[in-house]
């Protein structure tokens, strides 16, 4: 990707406002970030496939699916039936299923992707790194919005784009977790392709979205000299 794109978590969202938010960003953001949690793989439960179709009531936009879950099969069987464009999966629970999963995802038009946790080295995907769409590294530990940023996590952000310039892979590469003010610096140098924006970096900063989306913009660019729409 020659262009950095910023994808609102939904889950931080004021859903108060949200017809007005959705309305707003529609016009200012490539896709959205719905995480799906079940409760068991980490402790809350979120977002749900009944909430994409919600969204797509007033976007037409990507939505990209963060599972979160013990059971990704009963998930991804739900987002292709409702057509899902991302579907991304933790790493943590794929053994046995990575092939199977990816392969039914591809079969049905839409794209695949992996989630590393801080722990989990980008090792861990090798013998299906060729296959998917989107790798996205856990910037902090998952299921809980405003977690510690874990900085060392990025290097595998540097490793994923060697390997992909190595071998020619068509992933791109997500960041997510407490990407904002303090942190773009530091994510900058590490060059994702995407960020995932949360309360952070965008719906905490203002509670008018257009303020806040303009104090994002500015915060980015103080941090990094680099311009957003």
């Amino acid at each position: 990707m020659s262009k950095v794109e910023f994808s609102p978590s939904l889950m931080t969202m004021d859903l108060d406002k949200f017809k007005e938010q959705i309305t707003f960003l529609n016009d200012h953001v490539g896709s959205y970030h719905i995480d799906i949690m079940d409760g068991h793989f980490v402790p809350n439960i979120t977002l749900s496939p009944w909430f994409i179709e919600e969204v797509r009531k007033i976007s037409s936009l990507p939505m990209s699916a963060h599972l979160m879950v013990t059971d990704p099969t009963f998930w991804v069987d739900q987002l292709i039936a409702i057509k899902c464009e991302w579907i991304c999966m933790h790493a943590e629970v794929l053994n046995g299923l990575a092939f199977r999963l990816i392969d039914k995802i591809h079969d049905a038009g839409l794209k695949a992707g992996v989630v590393l946790n801080p722990e989990t080295p980008v090792s861990a995907i090798g013998p299906y790194i060729d296959l998917i769409d989107k790798v996205t590294i856990m910037t902090v530990d998952p299921g809980f919005a405003g977690q510690r940023f874990l900085g060392s996590t990025l290097d595998k952000i540097v490793e994923l784009r060697a390997l992909r310039d190595k071998y020619d892979y068509s992933y791109v590469i997500e960041m997510d977790g407490s990407s904002g003010r303090k942190t773009f610096e530091r994510i900058d140098q590490a060059g994702p392709d995407i960020y995932v924006i949360g309360r952070s970096g965008l719906f905490g900063l203002d509670e008018d979205i257009a303020i806040s989306w303009q104090t994002m913009i500015k915060d980015y660019f103080d941090k990094t000299g680099k311009e957003l729409k």
